[in-house]
This record gives C-alpha cells, structure tokens and sequence, in this order.
C-alpha cells in the first residue's frame, strides 16, 4: 500500500515516503526541519528539494531528469513526472514513483482521490521525464 499525501501539495514528500518506506509524518516532519514545506509552491517546479530529502535518507538519484519514453525503459526504481503542465511560463507537476520487482511494474501515485494508489493504468498517466533512483 502506498503512502498517501497528507496535504493537496505534498506529492514529493510523500513520494519520498514510498521510496524510504516511511509514513508521511515522518518524511514531512524531517522535510520541515530541512526548510522544505509542503505549501512551498517551488515544489511543484524544482527538483532539489526532493533530491535533498532523499540524501538525508542515504538515497542517490541520477544528476539529471530524463525524457519520458516507454514504460519498459524505466529503471527498476524511479520519480516520474506526471501532470506536466505549464502556469505563468512555470513548469510544475506530480510526483509518483514507478517500482518493478521480479518482472512487475507499478506506480505508487499519493493522489489522495485515488481508489487504488498503487496504479496499473499505465494507459492513463503520461509521464513527461523521470528521476532514476540509484540502488
């Protein structure tokens, strides 16, 4: 079962959350002690937040974000971008993450109006770029 996000805006912690296998208290409270907050609107268009939540967790990401292209191009772990769209000439997106272990491939997706957070509807999400997650 996935970690929901708590807040309409915390997508990122709560991605993190999925990839630590922690709740989103934890993550957030942690978030909050590094100056990152869930309301903070540069969320939705940076990186380096959830690049820096994620070393305090001793995970490494990829230095750069990688055009999206098939669902079986994807590392065994990784951020994905969906929802990409532009505000005022800002990009800003939703964070999920896409995990395959032994052959299966799922994206845990913190939406907080989703029936089923662990999706399968690969069909209905299209990824802009994602973030490889180094194991």
């Amino acid at each position: 079962m996935a970690v929901v996000q708590e807040e309409t805006t915390g997508c990122g912690i709560a991605a993190v959350a999925n990839i630590v296998n922690l709740s989103y208290a934890e993550v957030k409270a942690k978030a909050n002690s590094l100056g990152v907050f869930a309301e903070d609107k540069a969320l939705f268009s940076d990186t380096q937040y959830v690049r820096a939540l994620l070393r305090e967790y001793g995970v490494n990401t990829a230095a750069k974000e990688v055009p999206f292209n098939t669902w079986q191009t994807l590392p065994e772990l990784a951020l994905l971008a969906i929802k990409y769209h532009l505000e005022e000439g800002r990009p800003f997106w939703h964070w999920v993450v896409f995990k395959r272990e032994q052959g299966i491939s799922a994206v845990l997706d913190s939406a907080i109006n989703l029936q089923h957070s662990e999706r399968t509807d690969f069909e209905a999400m299209q990824p802009e770029w994602f973030i490889a997650i180094e194991q």
